[in-house]
């Protein structure tokens, strides 16, 4: 879900019946675009919308989100305006829009018929004031995660307190109102802004959370919507912890089969699994270094490193030389934890974000160990990464109270609404796709058979068909598959 991968989706993302333009209507307070183009993006412009910190408490202040837009190129038959959420929490929909991540040839009438707008929700990127955390304080390497141990686990409380202390004392009260309820709020103001009496939604992992629950506020409002890559938050957490685990375990084992069936494997010939779990062995033993850390790499890191590589099919070749890199005669796992967010400055909005939508359900070393134990089950490879339990373990001890806890977000009176989920997807399972589903009105669910994480960036089956429906208002039949 995080928004680590949205560089690496950039690089990588290189009809029936025709429903009537909604008109735009007059906004009380216009969105002011400049240019803003980039080599990818010439035509883009940028703005800033104010919203409320918190909307019971107007002394806190407002908040400025930045936009970006890609106008219409077929203005005179515009539908209104997409707007998109690359997920995260925490993703950057305004760095997604400026820099390609809808550039895919497949996504082209889509560029006709909606002025494309992004958006960095509240404390994100570029919106102000940002989410700020000293990345040392947030993220020690040393910490288990796994505790076994009274002591273990009040030193792993600890830790989250003084982290969330941290970030609270750097930015302030917009801390404690960064979660997804007051961001869907955002989304009917930002809607305002723009003009339009409904608009479209384009939403990507985290980014159906968020479109889901601002369905359910304002079903009215909506004209078209793809929930891609589905998070069902009504799931009680531990389920959700164990059904994710399990999805990024069979994720990577079909990368070893694969491996094991391709030349273009760097890794064809060997026991993947093996190799993987002797990479990791080794990191806990600290004998893995990663130049681009200066100091060896830790388990856990080499385990997220190659969950980030999972997300996309056509990555999974440079995955194989990243961990054939790391489990080399001189090992540098540096392929693998560049890509974590860990010690990015990103990685506050992240957890702060994730602490206020799945805050940890643990009460005590036994009940972590004893959740930690099914986790190895579910996941004997692949167990030390998987990013609900980054969410929960990081979160016990966070001292800002959770304002979105896992709950039902229903819609009822909304046009169709589009889900789409992987049978295969490393990061959200079919059943949240299945479970969010059911929780829409008259939603159609859309099944890919492939592999990665999400269909925008694996499957041109579903891709054609988010567009098509995007256009159309008209979902695809109940019960495709995309295989």
């Amino acid at each position: 879900m995080d928004v680590r991968r949205v560089v690496a989706v950039v690089a990588v993302v290189a009809a029936v019946v025709v429903m009537a333009a909604v008109p735009a209507v007059a906004a009380a307070s216009p969105v002011a675009w400049r240019p803003c183009g980039t080599p990818q993006e010439p035509s883009a412009e940028c703005a800033t919308v104010e919203v409320p910190i918190d909307r019971g408490r107007p002394e806190l202040g407002a908040a400025r989100l930045a936009l970006a837009r890609l106008p219409a190129l077929d203005p005179a038959h515009r539908f209104g305006s997409l707007l998109v959420n690359p997920g995260g929490p925490g993703g950057s929909g305004v760095g997604f829009v400026q820099f390609g991540g809808l550039a895919s040839p497949d996504l082209a009438r889509l560029r006709q018929r909606f002025d494309i707008v992004g958006f960095d929700p509240r404390g994100d990127w570029f919106s102000t004031p940002r989410i700020t955390c000293d990345p040392a304080t947030l993220f020690d390497p040393a910490l288990d995660r796994f505790p076994s141990s009274r002591a273990g686990f009040d030193a792993l409380v600890a830790h989250n307190r003084k982290a969330g202390e941290d970030c609270l004392s750097r930015t302030g009260p917009l801390l404690a109102n960064a979660d997804t309820q007051s961001a869907a709020e955002d989304i009917e103001t930002i809607r305002a802004a723009l003009g339009e009496p409904k608009i479209s939604w384009l939403g990507l992992s985290y980014g159906t959370e968020l479109g889901a629950v601002y369905a359910s506020k304002h079903p009215d409002r909506v004209r078209t919507m793809v929930l891609d890559g589905a998070v069902d938050h009504a799931r009680p957490l531990r389920q959700a912890i164990l059904e994710e685990a399990a999805a990024t375990e069979d994720a990577l084992v079909r990368f070893a089969n694969w491996c094991r069936g391709s030349a273009e494997c760097a890794l064809h010939g060997h026991d993947v699994l093996g190799f993987y779990d002797d990479v990791v062995a080794r990191a806990a033993r600290g004998t893995v270094w990663a130049s681009d850390l200066g100091r060896p790499a830790t388990a856990d890191e080499i385990s997220a490193g190659v969950y980030n590589h999972l997300y996309i099919r056509e990555e999974w070749p440079a995955l194989a030389k990243a961990l054939a890199a790391a489990g080399g005669e001189f090992p540098d796992a540096r392929k693998l934890t560049e890509r974590n967010q860990f010690l990015t400055p990103i990685y506050g909005a992240y957890r702060a974000i994730g602490c206020h939508d799945f805050p940890s359900p643990f009460t005590g070393p036994a009940d972590m160990g004893v959740m930690a134990g099914l986790l190895r089950a579910v996941a004997p490879h692949s167990w030390r990464y998987s990013e609900y339990w980054d969410f929960t373990s990081g979160c016990t001890g966070w001292p800002i109270p959770a304002k979105n806890p896992p709950q039902p977000h229903p819609v009822r009176g909304a046009p169709p609404i589009l889900v789409v989920g992987g049978a295969h997807d490393p990061a959200t399972p079919l059943a949240w796709a299945r479970g969010l589903a059911a929780s829409i009105e008259g939603a159609a669910l859309l099944t890919r058979m492939d592999d990665g994480h999400t269909g925008l960036f694996n499957s041109p089956c579903a891709r054609v068909a988010e567009v098509s429906y995007l256009v159309t208002g008209v979902p695809p039949g109940q019960g495709m598959v995309c295989r």
